[in-house]
């Protein structure tokens, strides 16, 4: 028997996600002011203090302007929302939307080239090594869910060595996404398992501080990724 840890949730959590899912459907139109407190209170069967704690919560995701002594206007999502509301949007009630996956995948294969080039040129004589380390653990592993976490591990150092903290926070914001549904994606990529020698030229670039090449080979390595989960996203759009 497979066992899983219990989520727990509160209510204000399930409220949030309900707000947050009808913005984000358009169920509630941008412009349009949400219902008052007291009345969603009373159609959702809850305290007003729990209805105050949810909107609270979706207004720091920029998705909703409270103006004090008035409406609760909803905000345009592709104007005002941020990376930080990524991961609830690619999980949202248990299953992954293949528009917001797609659009991961698809920042990752251009982003990535850049951070390998930024983190040749600036990260000293030290993180060859340590991507060395990295890809002898992954030559050890046939578990596909393994072998993605330590790809994660391997992007991590090249982004904490081209130390730039936009990069740092985009990555933190794409990987908070991507690490909920590594398991069900791992699947789908298991047969990247041992596929080690693009990592192999990539951190031959890094060595040699050759940037050009590093660019280059992080596309190599990101591509089979790219190909195949773009695919399979493409067959649940289909599917839907």
């Amino acid at each position: 028997m497979a066992l899983r840890p219990v989520t727990r949730r509160s209510v204000a959590d399930q409220v949030f996600d309900q707000l947050l899912n009808d913005v984000v459907d358009g169920e509630l139109p941008a412009g349009e002011p949400l219902p008052s407190e007291r009345r969603l209170a009373e159609v959702l069967g809850i305290s007003r203090p729990v209805v105050r704690e949810a909107l609270q919560r979706i207004a720091q995701t920029g998705l909703v302007e409270v103006r004090h002594g008035g409406a609760t206007l909803v905000r345009d999502l592709h104007r005002a929302a941020g990376l930080d509301l990524l991961p609830r949007l690619l999980v949202r009630d248990g299953r992954l939307d293949a528009a917001i996956g797609r659009s991961v995948i698809e920042v990752r294969a251009e982003v990535g080239p850049g951070i390998a080039a930024l983190a040749t040129e600036r990260g000293g004589p030290g993180l060859a090594a340590d991507l060395d380390a990295v890809t002898d653990e992954m030559a050890t592993t046939t578990d596909s869910v393994r072998w993605q976490e330590l790809a994660l591990d391997y992007w991590d150092l090249l982004v904490d060595a081209a130390d730039s903290l936009v990069f740092r926070l985009m990555v933190n914001c794409l990987r908070a996404a991507y690490e909920p549904a590594l398991p069900a994606l791992a699947t789908v990529l298991a047969e990247e398992v041992g596929q080690l020698e693009p990592y192999r030229l990539l951190t031959a670039a890094v060595r040699a501080g050759d940037a050009p090449t590093a660019r280059a080979a992080a596309a190599r390595v990101l591509a089979p990724t790219a190909d195949t989960l773009l695919g399979a996203f493409a067959a649940m759009g289909d599917e839907r």
